[in-house]
Parts: structure tokens; sequence; C-alpha cells
């Protein structure tokens, strides 16, 4: 009856049609909070996130364990931060891990291209930060939006020179989310299979604290070592609990 009632709801929250491929899919939406929890915060050692790009060194410890706040999930399902030092939040069901959501934490001093959408969008990169500013918050959304617009053309990219014309990739419009108290930015890909079906989907979110950038990620994808649920199900159904997760974030720390 679990999987029914989360495929049913999962069935009105979720649906995407990229350039008429007719398929189930996900959008961005709020969250639905059925089993929210608090976890406790430590510190452990240090550990090294990895996107695309570059390697950067994360703050120390999983990242997750000093900034989780409360977890909705489904019923049935845990969340909290995986074993050891990676920046993993495990996602479980029935005592399963089901998926796992990665976090990366880079300083703007190493990202030249995000330091000149900053100044671009009237943010000197020296500047106190404001979070209750509208001027300021929007434009930081501007300068967001231009790293995911940044991050997008590098995905087709990779995508094209991986599958050709193969798989049809669209991106998600990006949308204005909460991350703890950072402005953020919601979005992500969705590849669909010529026959029908998913081959891949993206969802992340990124904040900006004045000195870092908080990258969330997680996936269907069959490539992908971590930060990626095995089945495009259960992600459909951890999807909307997602947002509400970043949303109470102990960010900034």
């Amino acid at each position: 009856m679990l999987r029914v009632y989360h495929l049913f709801l999962g069935a009105i929250l979720l649906a995407l049609t990229p350039l008429g491929a007719k398929t189930i899919l996900p959008r961005f939406s709020p969250a639905v909070v059925e089993n929210p929890s608090a976890v406790a915060t430590t510190t452990q050692s240090s550990s090294t996130p990895t996107t695309s790009a570059k390697t950067v060194k994360s703050i120390e410890g999983n990242t997750w364990k000093q900034i989780l706040g409360t977890t909705p999930t489904p019923n049935g399902w845990k969340i909290a931060p995986c074993e050891g030092n990676a920046p993993l939040l495990c996602v479980s069901s029935q005592e399963e891990i089901v998926g796992t959501v990665e976090i990366g934490v880079y300083p703007v001093k190493d990202n030249p291209k995000f330091q000149k959408h900053l100044t671009d969008a009237g943010i000197p990169l020296d500047s106190q930060v404001d979070y209750q500013n509208p001027e300021y918050q929007n434009k930081l959304l501007t300068a967001l939006k231009a790293w995911v617009a940044d991050f997008n053309t590098t995905f087709a990219r990779d995508r094209q020179d991986t599958y050709k014309n193969k798989i049809v990739f669209s991106a998600y419009p990006p949308q204005p989310a909460s991350v703890g108290k950072l402005q953020g930015i919601r979005y992500g890909f969705v590849g669909i299979k010529p026959e029908g079906g998913v081959q891949e989907q993206h969802i992340s979110h990124v904040a900006f604290n004045g000195k870092s950038m908080y990258v969330i990620t997680t996936a269907f994808d069959p490539d992908s070592i971590t930060g990626k649920f095995e089945e495009l199900e259960n992600l459909a159904i951890f999807q909307p609990y997602l947002s509400a997760i970043a949303a109470d974030l102990k960010l900034p720390i």
C-alpha cells in the first residue's frame, strides 16, 4: 500500500513531456511532510567531494552531519548522514538504502566563472552578505542562474559526446529555492530514450553564502557512483521531500 499510495501521489505531483516524449517525470514541487525528525550534528575528519569540473576540499567530515535539520520522509523511510567522511546523505526504505544525496562545498575564490557572474550581477566579491535584502537576493539569483546556465551547457555537451543523438535531454527551468537561510536555485536535467522511458534524471540545488557555493545533487543515472537512486520510482517519491530538507538546512554555518 505504501508504494501504491506514493506512486499515486507522484503521478499527481510529477509530470514532464520534453520534446513530445510522453512519460511521467518529476517536476519541481513543494515538499510533503509526513515524518519529520531532527538529526544531531557532529564533526568528523576531512573529505573531498568532486564535480565534473574539479575537485575541491570540503569542510571537515561528512558535511551533512553539520548542517542537517529536520528530515521529512515518506512513511517507513529514513534519512541520515551516511557512515564515513564522504559527503553523502543516505535514504533508506525498510532498512535498505535506496539512494544517496551528495553535497559539495566550493569556495568562490577557486571559481573564477562564478566570481564573474557575481560581479556582472552587481555583487562585489568582498561585499557584505545581506540574506534579508530583496535587492541582494535578486542580484544573487541572477548570478546563480548564470552559473546554472553554464552548468547546463557543459552537461549537454558532455552528454552529446556520450550519447550522440540517441538520448534527448531537456533542462528543467531553474526555480528559486531556499537552502537553509540562503537564497538558492533548484535545477536539473532529464534524458529520454528514443523508445520512451528515462535514461537519466538529475535533481540539484545550489546556494551561496558569500564565501562558498553549496551544490546538492541526486539522480537516477546508471553511470553515477554516488548521489543517485537505483530506481526511478524511488527518486520520484523522494524528490518533493528533498526540497523540504534543503529548506531546513543549518546554513549559513
